[in-house]
Formats: structure tokens, C-alpha cells, sequence
């Protein structure tokens, strides 16, 4: 064993002898069941956000991709996400893959990318839930942290559910929350949950069933903010000097199964 694996089982031995012992105990709570206390802790967190009118908050987020070896490499990027109900919303995202800026005025969608001196507009329709499948479906965008801004989170993220249950406490960047796990068809994922009364999201995991390697997609979540006011300029988008417009991608058109 080289000098640097060594390092690594000092850290690790203790942290998998601490799981080796814990984990039968939370075990019991999994059982291949949908607990409904797990369901209520995501429906209140779903429902506090549904009902803010406006927040802001600022995710760390890991998306890990699979090489054709096998290797998993992570990639890591920070978006400050800005939404204000019904019809407005800003993502400003700067990490390792793209730099990007993410507008949405209740009018029109738009897409600036500031290091190719790029962007692209839409027309979409005029709430948030709408943008966001117009988006998703027709432009191939996925707007950052678009699972918890609709505001029916809870039924999307349940939908097809064959495991929920309570893994415990834990403590993310400082905030105790409580750590709940779930499993449908395609995906396992994970979400920490905030106690108190202001249940918001703190980290959230998904892992891939389908792809090889199972890749993750990391998000922690911090710096919430609820109360203070959003100027509206912050979600309309003035094309900077020298930037060109270019089209969004269409979406391809599904080929049907034969």
C-alpha cells in the first residue's frame, strides 16, 4: 500500500467501522417501504417554498461524468439562484464547464454566456411553471434548481416513489436537518431538510441507476434568504456590448418505439 493510501485509510477505516454499526440501526427504517413521515417531512419543506413568495439562495454543486474506462471525474460549479412568484426568475451560474447567466422577467426566457459573448431569448408563457417546461421540452434548458421551484414540487419529486424513509439528524454547514432518502425506477436521491420553522432544502443528491457508473449530482444549498426586497431589474437582461444572438437548440423530436 502506497504512502498516499495509507493517508486514506487513517481517514476512512474510522468513518466505515463508525457506518458498520450505525447502519443496521437505520436500516430498520428503510425496509423497502414509503414511510409516510418521510412524505410529510418533503411535503412541508415543498409547501414553505411553494408559499414564499420570494427567496434567494446560493448552491454548490458537484455533477460527477463516467469516462468509457470507467473513471469518475467531478466537476463542480456555484449558481446564485434568485425567484420571485409567480413569474420571475435569475440563475447566475460560474463553474468548471460554463459560465452562464439565466433571466426569466415573466415574459421572455434568456441565456447569456458572457465568455463567448453569446446569448439566446425566448417568448415563454407567464408563470414559472410554465417557463420551466417550455424550457425544458422545447429549448433543452434545465433552469438550476428547477425540481424545487415548481409549485408542485412535491408531487413531481414523489412521483413513482418505491422507497422513502428517514435516515436521521445531521448537520450541513452548521444547520441541523433532517436526512432523507428515496428510490424510484430511475434514480436514488437524497435531501437534508432544515428543522425549524423554515424547513428549507440544505443539500440534495441524486445518483443515476441507469448510467454506467452511477454518477451523482451533488447540490448543497446556503445563504437562504426570504424577507428582503428584489429590485425587478435583477431579472431583465440587457444584451451586453459586442455579444451576439444566436438560437436555442431545438429539441429534437422523439423517435417512437418500434
Amino acid at each position: 500500500m502506497n504512502n498516499s493510501m495509507k493517508r486514506l485509510s487513517g481517514w476512512l477505516w474510522p468513518a466505515l467501522a463508525a457506518v458498520a454499526v450505525v447502519w443496521p440501526i437505520a436500516g430498520h427504517a428503510q425496509a423497502g417501504d414509503v414511510d409516510p413521515d418521510a412524505l410529510a417531512l418533503l411535503r412541508r419543506s415543498t409547501d414553505y417554498l411553494a408559499a414564499t413568495k420570494q427567496f434567494s439562495l446560493v448552491t454548490d454543486t458537484t455533477i460527477e461524468a463516467v469516462l468509457a474506462d470507467g473513471q469518475n471525474l467531478q466537476f463542480g460549479h456555484r449558481v446564485a439562484v434568485t425567484v420571485q412568484r409567480p413569474n420571475k426568475m435569475r440563475a447566475e451560474r460560474i463553474g468548471e464547464l460554463i459560465a452562464q447567466t439565466f433571466y426569466y422577467d415573466g415574459k421572455t426566457l434568456s441565456l447569456n454566456l458572457p465568455e463567448q459573448k453569446y446569448y439566446a431569448t425566448a417568448d415563454v408563457p407567464p408563470t414559472l411553471e410554465g417557463m420551466l417546461d417550455v424550457a425544458r421540452d422545447k429549448l433543452s434548458v434545465i433552469a438550476p434548481g428547477a425540481d424545487l421551484v415548481y409549485a408542485n414540487a412535491f408531487e413531481r419529486l414523489t412521483e413513482g416513489l418505491t422507497s422513502a424513509f428517514i435516515v436521521g439528524e445531521a448537520v450541513i454547514d452548521g444547520v441541523r436537518c433532517d436526512h432523507i432518502a428515496f428510490r424510484n425506477a430511475e434514480v436514488d436521491w437524497q435531501i437534508w431538510i432544515q428543522q425549524g420553522d423554515k424547513p428549507v432544502p440544505r443539500k440534495f443528491v441524486i445518483t443515476s441507476k441507469r448510467m454506467p457508473g452511477s454518477p451523482q449530482f451533488v447540490s448543497v444549498m446556503s445563504n437562504w434568504q426570504t424577507a428582503s426586497a428584489i429590485p425587478d431589474a435583477t431579472f431583465s437582461f440587457v444584451p451586453p456590448k459586442g455579444a451576439q444572438r444566436i438560437d436555442f437548440l431545438p429539441v429534437a423530436p422523439a423517435v417512437p418505439n418500434k
